[in-house]
């Protein structure tokens, strides 16, 4: 149930796309503001041919080339006879015979969703993405058909964009996998809809939205022990596809957007639409054509096509060091060298004193030193460029687990205070912001003075004002 097509590479290319939007106050961005196209992310009642093989023809676009934002291009991969549900075309239109594990699902009808979601208005609307929009609902605790707002189980709807970058075959995938999938770490789906040329997915719905919108649209930042239940979570997640499944799977789009948080800040794992199934026996990767997100996908996927379970692995370094460092995986808006996060933090992750400089300033030093060191050791190690020396997500899981509860904050650490001053010689207001700093900074072993951090405004730490978890 992502929420957005964030930087796509789809069918073979690297396309930029729209970011994803979360729900609440999110709903601003996105299709939200966009009456006229949000009409598209609006199921039409029209009826056409719902073999698989009409659909995917009219929805899956197929490029001889993959484009690179800069507008590079590089050949595609040779295709393989190995390829996924996602992606293979049955020989049969018969959806029965496509559909695997319809019997453990809901099924819903077309109308009872519309009322579900009040006719699909913008209101309701969640986020939208490259397989359509998402649509808030309510339906009966244990059946199908629509209840008053606010009562029952509350889901989210995801529709088919018949104009959108994903078509039958991702939905498939989708489906078949996540309802064969349970998982305290996997979103629920709870239920699907195929009726004439309708395809809708129903879920469990998931209060905090994103990882992206925490992290990136939200004004008040995530504190650090949630930003490590999370990756903790998520990495549970991948653990349990690549190593605890019935069959092996990568999940191959591995990125924030596609993190989602229940109340509590548990992470949940969506949009299954290219997922894959994993080599097996004595194959050591699976060829296909190149699909994901631009800026998570590994170095070596990208140039060869080879798939194997490491490809998540490297997602996840990119998606642990966003979360370190505040920035998206992929920015153009930064200054020249720093538009490639991977790239830019590579050098300074196994320096510390370097890497105390680029973790995210909003944390203001709330930020365990033990757990950072720990935390840009991991994504170093899931960033090499050799695929075998990358951990297991097992191994991960192993790492992240006692770096939610560490206490030792950074805003105590005499290097952090010194690594604050080196990170302000850079600013346009430097002058101002590294006397006030230079005038509280103690001596090696002093405890040091709380002084003001942010360059941008008066205001100090959010953190003294919580003692739980912020709202979202």
């Amino acid at each position: 149930m992502g929420f957005g097509n964030n930087n796509a590479i789809q069918a073979g290319s690297l396309d930029v796309g729209k970011s994803k939007v979360g729900d609440g106050e999110e709903k601003k961005r996105g299709c939200w503001p966009k009456l006229s196209f949000c009409g598209s992310c609006i199921p039409s009642t029209s009826k056409v041919d719902t073999s698989i093989s009409g659909t995917s023809a009219q929805n899956v676009g197929k490029k001889s080339s993959f484009e690179k934002s800069t507008n590079e291009t590089v050949a595609p991969p040779e295709s393989s006879s190995t390829t996924s549900n996602a992606e293979s075309i049955p020989s049969t239109p018969k959806f029965s015979e496509e559909l695997k594990v319809a019997s453990s699902l809901r099924k819903f009808t077309f109308n009872g969703l519309k009322v579900a979601t009040r006719n699909f208005r913008p209101e309701s609307l969640l986020g939208e993405g490259g397989f359509g929009c998402v649509f808030k609902g309510w339906i009966e605790e244990n059946g199908t058909a629509p209840v008053k707002p606010g009562t029952g189980l509350t889901v989210a709807v995801k529709t088919l964009n018949h104009n959108g970058n994903q078509g039958h075959k991702e939905w498939l995938a989708e489906l078949n996998y996540l309802g064969d999938l349970l998982h305290p770490n996997l979103v629920k789906l709870i239920g699907f809809c195929i009726e004439d040329d309708q395809r809708l997915l129903v879920y469990e719905f998931m209060p905090r939205g994103s990882l992206e919108n925490h992290l990136f649209r939200r004004p008040l930042p995530l504190p650090w022990s949630i930003r490590m239940k999370i990756a903790l979570g998520a990495a549970k997640g991948l653990a349990f596809l690549h190593e605890e499944a019935k069959r092996p799977i990568i999940y191959r789009d591995f990125k924030t957007s596609n993190i989602l948080l229940d109340a509590e800040y548990n992470a949940k794992l969506s949009d299954f639409g290219l997922a894959k199934d994993g080599p097996e026996g004595e194959k050591t990767h699976v060829s296909t054509r190149v699909m994901g997100t631009y800026g998570y996908a590994a170095p070596e996927y990208v140039m060869t096509g080879h798939l194997t379970s490491k490809s998540d692995v490297y997602s996840f370094g990119v998606v642990l060091l966003e979360m370190l460092t505040g920035r998206r995986s992929i920015d153009k808006r930064r200054p020249n060298g720093e538009h490639n996060l991977v790239e830019w933090a590579r050098p300074v992750l196994g320096n510390w004193r370097m890497f105390l400089r680029i973790i995210d300033p909003r944390l203001e030093g709330h930020f365990s030193v033990k757990g950072a060191q720990k935390a840009a050791q991991l994504a170093a190690q899931c960033l090499s460029r050799d695929p075998k020396a990358r951990p297991l997500m097992s191994e991960v899981v192993q790492a992240l687990k006692p770096l939610p509860n560490l206490k030792d904050m950074a805003i105590s650490s005499y290097q952090f205070q010194v690594a604050r001053v080196d990170r302000t010689l850079s600013m346009p207001n430097r002058k101002s912001v590294i006397k006030t700093q230079l005038v509280s900074l103690p001596k090696k072993g002093q405890q040091p003075v709380r002084t003001l951090s942010s360059p941008n405004g008066s205001h100090g730490s959010p953190y003294p004002h919580y003692s739980k978890s912020p709202k979202p």
